[in-house]
């Protein structure tokens, strides 16, 4: 669902959330954060959070692997450690379940991989597959990362490239480079595990994770809790590779209109930037990086710790006094 839908739809829960206020959540939908967040205790928050979808790529494994991946990464945004997760699928009648017991296999592995388990789940009957998870996690009660906290003199760290909604819309059209799909899935199947926690151990003023309202979107809903302005350098912008030339294309997910309709009357763009390229930052992503901003004399250290554990990261911009999002080269 596009962004001005689901603020829409969310605000009746919004108001309730307001009136009958609960002391132990954390996180919820008072703020537009990643997950929610319940108190347990002085020593322990449990992160819950959901997440499913339909298939972007052919293969039922890494589709399987992708989601599981997109689903806890919420958990990963807000700085926790995922304890388990339950299965969401729907399956059509008149296909081999084998596909749905790979794509199974694909999610089970990813949250093995992440030092979790699978639990249980819930399947129904439908037109098309869909799957993802229903994940709860766990964090310190005082050691959450939300979208607020960002500050000025901060820097922007992204932790994955952009381009899967451009090169999955691509695969659709049977027109992308099966060496540029190679390159997505393995994006897209990385777990955001690392980099959150070196974001713990080094500590950052607020993070996200980059999923369908693109990087802008996110970005904004980060300055906009925060207070502040964000200011991107595109030339810093990671991109997987063939994604400027599928936008170029205009090889583009339904999302990517959406999110440029709603979030882009609050970004000032530099004149010079091509309008292949202004589309990419809009362009929603599948199991995308965090992106987190923290303190210059922090991420030199932050980035060296991710790099010793194989996690590629990218500063891409800085956090200034003002509001919304300026994108200059």
């Amino acid at each position: 669902m596009g962004p001005a839908d689901l603020a829409q739809v969310l605000q009746p829960l919004k108001m309730l959330a307001l009136a009958q206020p609960n002391p132990n959540l954390l996180v919820g939908l008072n703020t537009a954060d990643d997950a929610a967040v319940y108190r347990l205790s002085d020593e322990q928050a449990l992160i819950a959070t959901t997440d499913f979808f339909p298939p972007i790529v052919d293969d039922p494994y890494q589709f399987g692997a992708i989601a599981a991946a997109n689903a806890m990464s919420d958990a990963y945004a807000m700085g926790g450690e995922v304890l388990l997760a339950m299965n969401l699928a729907a399956f059509p009648e008149d296909l081999d379940t084998s596909i749905l017991q790979e794509i199974l296999r694909g999610g089970a592995e990813k949250v093995l991989e992440a030092g979790a388990v699978i639990a249980g789940g819930h399947t129904v009957t439908d037109h098309e597959p869909k799957y993802g998870l229903a994940v709860i996690g766990l964090v310190h009660p005082e050691r959450i990362l939300t979208k607020g906290g960002a500050q000025a003199g901060d820097v922007l760290i992204l932790t994955k490239p952009l381009g899967t909604g451009v090169v999955t819309t691509a695969l659709k059209r049977e027109q992308a480079d099966p060496a540029d799909l190679e390159a997505a899935v393995a994006s897209m199947m990385r777990l955001n595990r690392v980099a959150a926690q070196v974001a713990q151990a080094i500590g950052v003023h607020s993070a996200t994770d980059v999923t369908g309202f693109g990087l802008l979107g996110h970005a904004l809903e980060c300055a906009d809790q925060s207070q502040v302005r964000f200011r991107l350098r595109l030339e810093a912008v990671p991109f997987l590779p063939g994604a400027r030339r599928y936008s170029a294309l205009r090889m583009y997910a339904g999302g990517l209109g959406r999110n440029r309709d709603y979030f882009g009357p609050r970004v000032t763009f530099a004149p010079e930037i091509e309008p292949a390229d202004r589309a990419l930052l809009f362009d929603p992503q599948t199991s995308g990086g965090l992106l987190l901003a923290l303190a210059p004399d922090r991420a030199e250290a932050f980035q060296a710790a991710c790099a010793a554990r194989g996690q590629e990261t990218w500063v891409i911009g800085e956090v200034i006094p003002g509001s919304g999002i300026e994108v200059v080269i």
